[in-house]
């Protein structure tokens, strides 16, 4: 088994006897963790998502966990031989060297010679891993690279409730339906990859590339992590003080309102903005008082306002 093997049950943490829902969970925790957009300066963490999706997408196709369960690492040459022969992966010849190489006339071994690994292990046998074979390697990663389906990319809206608390979308690419997780606190115009979503390619599926944009709020305007709002205040209350009740995302909080509270007066309540990605942070929410008034005031009132009124010349 050359050094190239990679064991896809060990990269996804499961058995061999794991079956599709329990690899489908494994890769769903490993992908989180290792998602570019959760590691954004972390070359590990890349490398580390593209090994378990890699892993993924063989053990999630049936056809390809079956090839890969029967010929390990030589499963996609398998495949493309057009059917394996009784002991040879490649579809190939075997070639026996007799003596080459033994002691005393023994140590006779024979070699598979097949399709490009198989031929590529063989000269590895014979002058080591340098030149043949580190080229052929190469090759074969610029090959693997090439053939791998084009990206696809789709907007999708989503309510700020929705950024604020977390969601499942769905979005329909071609017919399919694909479900999407919002992050909290997630930006607007940022975008999310969903791995081997893309389109189909010989070297593996591309990737799906979600932008996200703020839907617009009736109440509320987003700048960063912050929140902006107009604060309807009726006039007896910024007149002589008093406790309002302000519906945020979050909860309902009660705020006093000083008495003598001018119109276009601002107040910052901290914490009640959008929670900050990957962090239990939260920005602020800032209030701006605009006075209400009623649609009609009744005769005692137009009274007592003319009292009031006339108390102050």
């Amino acid at each position: 088994m050359s050094a190239g093997y990679k064991d896809y049950y060990s990269v996804l943490g499961v058995p061999r006897t794991a079956d599709e829902k329990e690899i489908k969970a494994a890769y769903r925790k490993l992908a989180r963790k290792h998602h570019p957009d959760v590691n954004p300066d972390s070359k590990t963490a890349e490398e580390s998502f593209k090994e378990v999706s890699e892993a993924y997408a063989v053990l999630s196709d049936k056809e390809k966990r079956a090839k890969y369960d029967q010929y390990g690492q030589y499963w996609e040459q398998a495949g493309n031989a057009g059917g394996p022969q009784t002991g040879n992966p490649y579809g190939g010849a075997n070639f026996d060297f007799g003596n080459f190489g033994g002691a005393g006339g023994q140590g006779g071994r024979s070699y598979n010679i097949g399709g490009d690994s198989g031929f590529s292990d063989f000269f590895e046998m014979l002058f080591g891993a340098q030149g043949f074979g580190q080229q052929t390697q190469q090759r074969g990663r610029r090959s693997a690279r090439a053939e791998r389906g084009h990206n696809v990319e789709a907007e999708l809206e989503v309510d700020l409730e929705d950024i604020y608390h977390g969601a499942t979308k769905s979005v329909s690419i071609d017919g399919k339906h694909i479900e999407v997780t919002i992050p909290k606190g997630v930006g607007d115009g940022q975008k999310i990859r969903l791995a081997n979503q893309g389109g189909d390619g010989a070297g593996g599926k591309g990737d799906l590339l979600i932008k996200l944009h703020s839907a617009k709020h009736p109440s509320y305007e987003r700048r960063g992590n912050d929140l902006y709002m107009d604060l309807p205040v009726d006039y007896l209350t910024t007149a002589l003080g008093g406790e309002i009740q302000i519906p945020t995302l979050g909860k309902k909080i009660t705020m006093k309102i000083p008495a003598g509270t001018n119109a276009g007066r601002t107040f910052r309540l901290p914490g009640m903005g959008m929670p900050l990605i990957k962090s239990s942070d939260f920005g602020d929410l800032y209030a701006k008082v605009r006075i209400a008034m009623p649609d009609k005031i009744s005769p005692e009132e137009m009274a007592l306002l003319e009292q009031v009124k006339n108390s102050c010349r």
